[in-house]
């Protein structure tokens, strides 16, 4: 960056990153709570039913690691116990027969993602096991997508080369970040030459797709340091690319206070990390997908941003229109006619609750009409970087500059987003700048009517915004 740029950037960090939300849902997680549960979830997954030609979304969590990853705020359970593991996979097809009796008419899967954890801590058999029973009890459409997270450290050809004949179409795999010495500060030692040859097996056994992670914000990371690994991940060429902001929240996930806090990078390091990102991948060719993330020209990411129809869910930005999203598994999150449902992050709780016949849903929100409003501005925002008023005003029988009167008010004052250039606001839409994509969550959380409510609170919930 230019002096002067970072002049410019320092003024927008003092004024905007704060804590705020990903923006994975809205209303964001922090406001479930234990008064949804199993009968609330029945409900939906009726009224779901009564639409049989759409199709359904579906997750898949396995939680199990050999180790810790320290930087991880993923629900996951750590052991070298295998049997522990298939005990785990007898109890998810319980809730796989669960969810089928429910949905009789609505079968047909347009997304699957399993994640976890590490999906390939099962060896290949028990996967496959797996996939089978969910064939077994729905179908998936001719151009579904069917993803799998994978860790190149403990994932074999075999299993890719299964995976692959099974369906599986789409492969992520986390890098993080190749420099030793951050590997080595949050214990995931996995080398170039690993992570490339898995890709390369990958690309062999005929995946559509194959993506990488990448974090920014993680201990002992430098510009000079970042660059060598932005452009090794060049090398290897993915089609897409995720790059997220660190999120430490050490009072969330007490594993993180064994990072040493003064070796996280300052807030100004941290967005020149970012801005390096996007330089290095749009110069490369790629196109910049919502706040996070990276796809090829060609990829069909990059044709649904330039026709404004990115869509995103708990399984991240997808062009697939399934307006519900079904999940089985430990702390899975399902999206179903406007309700959001998580099941239960303890074993033996999951355990008992599909045992008996019970969904293991242990809290969740039902949205009310000014929640569904405010997700679809927020969505659009956070995918397409812009919001047609036109259209939220058809898709909902409001007027636009009536109803969110104050947040125009917040959004286009003298100290505003708008005021420092982060989005232009006109009768006809609100478009984020390309500064603005820096500071997307802050545009976002002016329409988060939660987000003023906790405002009086010293408590933590969320991490930085950058």
């Amino acid at each position: 960056m230019s002096a002067e740029t970072r002049a410019g950037m320092a003024e927008l960090l003092a004024r905007f990153d704060r804590p705020g939300p990903r923006y994975t849902s809205y209303p964001t997680a922090v406001e479930f709570h234990q008064g949804v549960g199993d009968a609330d979830y029945r409900e939906r997954l009726a009224a779901a039913d009564m639409q049989p030609n759409d199709p359904l979304s579906l997750y898949a969590h396995l939680p199990f690691c050999e180790e810790r990853c320290l930087y991880c705020a993923c629900n996951i359970v750590v052991t070298k116990h295998r049997d522990v593991a298939a005990r785990y996979l007898e109890h998810v097809l319980l809730e796989l027969d669960l969810l089928a009796r429910q949905l009789p008419n609505r079968r047909r899967i347009s997304q699957m993602h399993w994640g976890g954890g590490t999906p390939t801590y099962y060896p290949a058999a028990d996967l496959e096991r797996l996939f089978a029973a969910m064939a077994e009890r729905f179908t998936f459409t001719e151009d579904a997508e069917i993803g799998i997270e994978v860790d190149p450290r403990v994932t074999t050809a075999e299993q890719i080369t299964r995976l692959r004949r099974l369906g599986f179409n789409r492969i992520s795999m986390g890098v993080q970040d190749f420099a030793p010495e951050v590997q080595q500060a949050v214990h995931r030692i996995q080398s170039y030459e690993l992570t490339r040859a898995l890709v390369d097996g990958a690309r062999a056994a005929g995946y559509g797709s194959v993506n990488l992670d990448l974090i920014y914000g993680l201990p002992y990371q430098s510009v000079a340091g970042f660059r060598r690994t932005l452009a090794q991940v060049l090398e290897i060429r993915p089609d897409r690319v995720a790059v997220y902001s660190f999120a430490y929240v050490p009072w969330i996930k007490a594993h993180m206070k064994h990072l040493p806090e003064d070796s996280l990078p300052a807030p100004a390091l941290k967005l020149e990390l970012l801005a390096l990102t996007i330089e290095a991948f749009t110069r490369a060719g790629y196109r910049q997908i919502g706040m996070d993330h990276f796809a090829l020209p060609e990829d069909e990411l990059s044709l649904a941003v330039e026709r404004r129809l990115l869509h995103r869910n708990f399984m991240g930005y997808t062009v697939q229109t399934a307006r519900d999203m079904v999940a089985v598994g430990v702390s899975g999150i399902g999206d179903i006619q406007s309700a959001y449902v998580q099941n239960t992050k303890k074993l033996p709780d999951y355990y008992d609750a599909v045992q008996s016949g019970r969904f293991p849903i242990e809290r969740g929100y039902l949205l009310d009409a000014d929640d569904v409003i405010r997700r679809h501005v927020i969505t659009q925002l956070m995918c397409n970087f812009h919001l047609d008023v036109g259209e939220v005003e058809r898709l909902f029988g409001i007027s636009f500059a009536e109803a969110f009167a104050a947040e125009l008010a917040e959004l286009t004052g003298a100290d505003s987003p708008a005021g420092h250039g982060l989005v232009t606001v006109t009768p006809a839409a609100i478009e984020v700048t390309p500064t603005g994509r820096l500071f997307v969550r802050n545009v976002c959380m002016v329409f988060d009517r939660y987000l003023r409510a906790r405002a009086s609170s010293d408590r933590p919930v969320f991490s930085r915004t950058v």
